[in-house]
Formats: C-alpha cells, structure tokens, sequence
C-alpha cells in the first residue's frame, strides 16, 4: 500500500481530507484515481475509503503556496461522488475553505502574525480570491472558541471569510443568460453566477413549502427528476454546456423566511438536498437578494443598514453581510465559519495504481 500524507478536517458544515499538492500526482487523472481510491467512491457507504458516504463529506480540498503576487496560497476543491466513480472540480466548496487557512499555517506555508492571522487564498476552480482570517494566539492556530455555527455541534473559533469578486465565478456574468429572470419547463427561474452557478426555483411552483426536510425532498423521486431536467437546460442556457456529469448548476428551491430571517432555502448539491447551505450558495444568494432583479423580489426580506442577510436552511440558519467597497459594482460578501483539525498521518491506496507525487 502507498501512503499520502493527509489531514482529516471539518471545514464548516462538510467534512474532508486536506492534502499538500506536492503529495499528490501532478497529473489530473492519475491525481483523479488516486482520490476515487482513497475516497472509496463508488460504493454508497464509501465503506472501502475514508469518505463519509454523502455528498457533504465526500470533498477533498488541495492546497498549495500560491505564485500569484498578494496571493498565499492556491486552493483545489474536488468533489468526489459517493455512488458514482468519478470527480467534479468545476466548482468552489465555501465549508472547505474554512479549513484551508489554519491547515495553511499549521503545515507551513503561512506564517503566523499577531492574535489573527490573514491567509488570502485563491480558489482554482473558479479563480475568486478569499480573504481568511485564523485565530492565532501565541503565534499558534487555535480551534476552540465560543462560536456556533448551525449544522455542527458545540462552539470553535471563528474563521472570517470575505469573497472578494464572487460575481461571475465561472461565467464572467452574474446573470449568464443575459437575463435575471428566464422560464424553463413553464416555471420562472434566476440563473445566477455569484460565488456558485446555480438556478433559483420558487418551491411554491414545484407544489412545495420550501420548508420540507431534506430526507423528504430527497425521497420525491418526481421532483428530483424536475430538478434535473431545469438544472441541465439552465446549464445549457448559461454556458456551462452539457452538465449530465457536473455539479453545477445548483437547484435552490427559496420560499419567504419563516423565523425572521431574509429567505428560507433547499439547496442542492445537485442531486441530494443539503442538510444544511453550502457557503458559496450563501454569498449567490446574497448577491441576488441585495441585486433584487431576480425571483427573490417579493419573497426575500430585506437586509438592514448592517447588510446582514440571514438565510434559513434545514439546520437553522446561515448569516452573510454584504458591503459595497468604494468603486466596486458588486458588493464584497462577509461570513463566519468554524473548521477544526480532526487527524493526521496517512491514508493508504493500493500499490497497483502507481500512482506518485513525482508523476
């Protein structure tokens, strides 16, 4: 058996191993092979690999020192697929990145500075430029602190993470197709590219609440099928070509806040209701509530002077606030996450893949 070196985070609400690039085969596919194996993707328990057996806690974030001037270090996301052999790097996971920044001072790559220490990290997927502030007392990364996020239990200490240019991830566009509101299979939809390509679909018009547990949306084998067919024409409509076997765009299903925040949602990861709100779906919703062009007029509520936008989802709640820099057309997008280091050492892959860092 070959053994990598890897650690073991949770990054807000996802799990996953984070590994050094420089650990793993510099040549996509084998590097590809390599994380399906490890993963135990394939199996619906990933019973054979260290993945979680959902899509929550099946990615794998890849970090690496960065050659961008004012950049430190360079971020790869990869989601692996439980059921499915295969891997999906078109997408940026906002969790994961809350693990990057303290891994990034823990393994050297960033040196410690003061009681808080910024990391600013690029993602590759999309080439969005994060800033990350870590807690850093004594020059150390620390993990305990008094802050709760809904989704995980107890309290840990803040990461702050501050989306610099989530507008037009992947696109160029904030509205790809050219227009904040289109119509696919009869029903009015948003098809948005800020932080995470995704499409918004009112629950009201798929004969839902919007406040439906996940194990409920999951089990309706008719709307997943709905799901899927708006998901891949929207795909088509922004560019994004034929994406059977991507996972972006992402359903979103929004209705009108029930507890006093700006918007209720179920976010798709796509073809599984996420348990609570991916961060990057929360900085797109942000983006389209504050743009207010699109199909959250009329449900979403509106933020106050603090721009605080809090969204609902099914573990309780998700607060971004939004600010407009002097200059900038788009507003920059702020929020809070939790990570904590879980283990480290190695994770072992059969030796008949041969697969090396060096290839």
């Amino acid at each position: 058996m070959q053994a990598i070196p890897c650690v073991l985070m949770r990054g807000g609400t996802s799990k996953g191993p984070v590994f050094l690039g420089s650990d793993l085969p510099r040549d996509p596919a084998r590097r590809d092979e390599m994380l399906l194996a490890l993963m135990g993707s394939g199996n619906e328990l990933e019973v054979d690999g260290i993945g979680g057996g959902y899509p929550q806690t099946s990615k794998v974030a890849i970090v690496s020192p960065s050659s961008e001037p004012g950049i430190d270090v360079d971020y790869l996301f990869v989601q692996v697929m439980v059921e499915q052999r295969r891997v999906d790097t078109s997408p940026n996971c906002g969790n994961m990145l809350s693990a990057v920044g303290p891994f990034a001072i823990e393994q050297g790559l960033v040196a410690a500075q003061g009681d808080v220490t910024r990391v600013t990290i690029r993602n590759v997927n999309t080439q969005s430029v994060i800033d990350a502030d870590i807690q850093t007392p004594d020059g150390r990364v620390t993990y305990v602190g008094e802050t709760h996020i809904d989704g995980v239990p107890g309290t840990a200490a803040p990461v702050l993470l501050e989306f610099r240019n989530a507008v037009g991830a992947k696109t160029g566009e904030l509205y790809p197709t050219g227009h904040p509101r289109d119509v696919i299979d009869g029903l009015e939809v948003t098809c948005l590219d800020a932080a995470m390509p995704m499409v918004l679909i009112r629950a009201a018009d798929l004969g839902k609440r919007g406040d439906e547990s996940p194990a409920e949306l999951d089990g309706d084998r008719e709307l997943m099928a709905r799901l899927e067919s708006i998901r891949r024409q929207a795909g088509t409509a922004m560019g994004l070509g034929d994406v059977a076997d991507k996972v972006i765009p992402k359903p979103v299903l929004i209705s009108a806040p029930q507890a006093g925040g700006t918007l209720q949602v179920r976010y798709f990861m796509p073809h599984r209701c996420h348990r609570a709100l991916a961060i990057t779906g929360a900085v797109g919703l942000a983006v389209a509530c504050a743009d207010a062009r699109g199909i959250t007029e009329g449900l979403a509520s509106l933020p106050d002077d603090s721009g605080l936008m809090e969204f609902e989802h099914p573990s309780g709640r998700l607060g971004v606030v939004s600010h407009w820099p002097a200059g900038q057309q788009w507003p920059r997008c702020s929020l809070v996450r939790t990570a904590r280091r879980l283990f480290s050492g190695s994770v072992f892959v059969p030796e008949t893949l041969e697969l090396d860092a060096a290839g």
